[in-house]
């Protein structure tokens, strides 16, 4: 998103009293109200205005503005800090028509800045106050009621979303699995850039947290699982949800959905004249029966030995793997040299 310069919005010097940025502020706000002026950049100018004002005229809101620093400039590139809710800025009009600046209220650069901040603006305007200190029915011919309000964020703001990395066997076991994250939220203590001991002056606290999560029988790759009110916490009290992405990884077995897949290493020889091996499944030790004759990559279906289904289990596809021996003898090595001169 981009800096917003609100001195240059008003045309006032940064060093400017309050008397000067009210006088500023009116002097446009007649100007470039929608109910004067209907021209689309009107409409534009007249939402940077109030904004401009809003911050301005508010001593806490100026503060934390200026305590970006000189640094910035217009126009310029502005990442803002996570953990601030959004909220909505609407002017509504008397009658049945209402004035919506594009249904998003106050810019991006706004919001990331003092979301946190707009809890006593909830009150909306009786219709014989002004706003900012200024009744523009004098300019609109009383035809508009100028009221303002803060919405509480929809719940899915507050949602977080987080990967879920998972083996073979902790799907297997079904107990609770635990997961850990950092999680960024407003320092409690100030609103960021004055010094303080709980966040540095950043105005944003990182913590890690852990929750368990019990993952269904039949879940998938890609499933994503809700943890209810595990999410954010907003200053209203609301609560989001946690998702967890599950993702398959095992160095062990492959996946292919409830089966599994587990390569079985075996020798020429046993590749030739077959064998028995004993394997490790999820479901404990088990001695297979390798044909002769098989051939590398093909695999041996063991019903009922996979991934625990909604109902019984899924397969486990030992797959063949012939392995060449190393540092062979001389013996072995004229033996099989004799073999592939008789074949």
């Amino acid at each position: 998103m981009k800096y917003k310069d609100y001195y240059e919005i008003l045309g006032v010097a940064r060093d400017a009293d309050a008397a000067a940025i009210k006088s500023a502020y009116r002097k446009l706000a007649r100007k470039y109200h929608p109910d004067v002026n209907k021209t689309k950049e009107a409409e534009e100018k007249f939402k940077d205005i109030n904004e401009a004002y809003e911050v301005l005229s508010d001593k806490a809101k100026r503060q934390r503005y200026d305590s970006l620093g000189s640094n910035w400039q217009g126009g310029a590139d502005y990442t803002p800090p996570p953990g601030f809710e959004n909220f909505s800025f609407n002017f509504n009009q008397g009658g049945a028509q209402s004035f919506d600046f594009g249904g998003s209220g106050f810019s991006d650069f706004f919001s990331s800045l003092f979301g946190d901040m707009m809890g006593g603006m909830g009150a909306q305007q009786s219709a014989g106050q002004n706003f900012g200190g200024f009744d523009f029915r004098q300019t609109a011919g009383n035809s508009s009621r100028q009221q303002r309000r803060t919405t509480q964020p929809k719940t899915e703001d507050l949602d977080i979303t987080k990967n879920l990395n998972v083996t073979a066997k902790e799907i297997f076991d079904g107990k609770p699995i635990s997961v850990t994250f950092n999680e960024m939220e407003k320092c409690t203590q100030c609103h960021g850039g004055t010094y303080c001991a709980n966040c540095g002056g950043t105005g944003i606290v990182s913590h890690s947290r852990s929750v368990k999560v019990k993952l269904p029988k039949g879940v998938s790759e890609g499933k994503k699982v809700r943890l209810k009110g595990e999410g954010k916490t907003d200053a209203y009290g609301n609560k989001g949800d946690l998702y967890l992405v599950v993702h398959f990884k095992d160095s062990e077995y492959e996946f292919d959905g409830d089966n599994l897949i587990k390569e079985v290493d075996i020798t020429p020889p046993e590749a030739v004249l077959g064998c028995s091996k004993e394997i490790e499944t999820l479901h404990g030790k088990i001695n297979i029966k390798i044909p002769a004759g098989v051939s590398s990559g093909q695999s041996l279906r063991l019903k009922q030995m996979g991934l625990p289904k909604t109902s019984g289990y899924g397969d486990l596809n030992a797959k063949i793997k012939i392995v060449v021996p190393k540092n062979m003898s001389k013996e072995v090595i004229d033996l099989y040299k004799k073999i592939q001169s008789l074949s």
